[in-house]
């Protein structure tokens, strides 16, 4: 494996860290935040008829590598309906992170581990011999998402680790947040207000509750096992 020239690695860091920071005033302190609502997002994509599932998806992958709130990004494919909201949304919370994360491995990697001491190198190789399972664990306790797809690559963790990990991981969380939202979406748009009341509205809004107690039920599943 080549080593990286000393002024290589720093000047990559440097790229990386100005990236971040181009990023955050972006959307944080220009014009661009006012268009990020989801009545302008949502009105975007239905204008662009079939189109509109890829401008999203391409649109939500570009949001996170500009530290977009994912929130927002999900509830706007969440309106496409519960399983096609899922899907959309699933993707660019696919394709978003590993782009995030390759940034963070090419331009930050070899400086974070270069000012790695001793005392924290054997934390970097428990990440790189345990990636999947690290990944996997701090996508189900929601650790911060954007800090986490730009972090990830900064350890030693293996790509198809953190790819597989983030694949499984955000499934779950993906999937109640779509489908609470996109089928109260549905029915509100039928107008078939006696529906808000029926079981897929229950299931959904109860599945939407769960899913703040899956990092405890996982911590607790973890000191279990330990």
């Amino acid at each position: 494996m080549e080593i990286p020239r000393p002024k290589k690695t720093i000047w990559n860091a440097a790229l990386f860290i100005a990236f971040l920071l181009a990023a955050l005033g972006l959307v944080r302190f220009t014009l661009l935040l006012s268009y990020l609502t989801a009545d302008h997002l949502g009105g975007l994509i239905e204008g662009a008829g079939i189109w509109g599932p890829i401008i999203y998806i391409l649109g939500y992958a570009a949001g996170v590598c500009l530290l977009a709130p994912g929130t927002l990004l999900a509830v706007v494919g969440a309106v496409a309906g519960p399983y096609l909201g899922f899907l959309y949304v699933w993707l660019g919370a696919m394709i978003g992170p590993t782009l995030a994360f390759l940034i963070g491995r090419h331009l930050g990697r070899d400086f974070a581990a270069s000012m790695i001491g001793q005392g924290l190198k054997r934390y970097d190789a428990a990440i790189e011999r345990n990636g999947f399972a690290t990944t996997l664990y701090l996508r189900l306790i929601y650790f911060p998402f954007n800090v986490m797809n730009f972090g990830m690559g900064l350890t030693g963790v293996r790509f198809r680790d953190y790819f597989f990990g983030t694949a499984v991981g955000i499934l779950v969380g993906t999937f109640i947040f779509t489908f609470a939202i996109g089928t109260i979406k549905e029915i509100w748009a039928s107008g078939q207000w006696a529906e808000l009341l029926g079981w897929r509205v229950l299931f959904a809004v109860g599945l939407f509750i769960f899913s703040f107690f899956i990092p405890a039920i996982i911590k607790r599943l973890k000191g279990d096992s330990a």
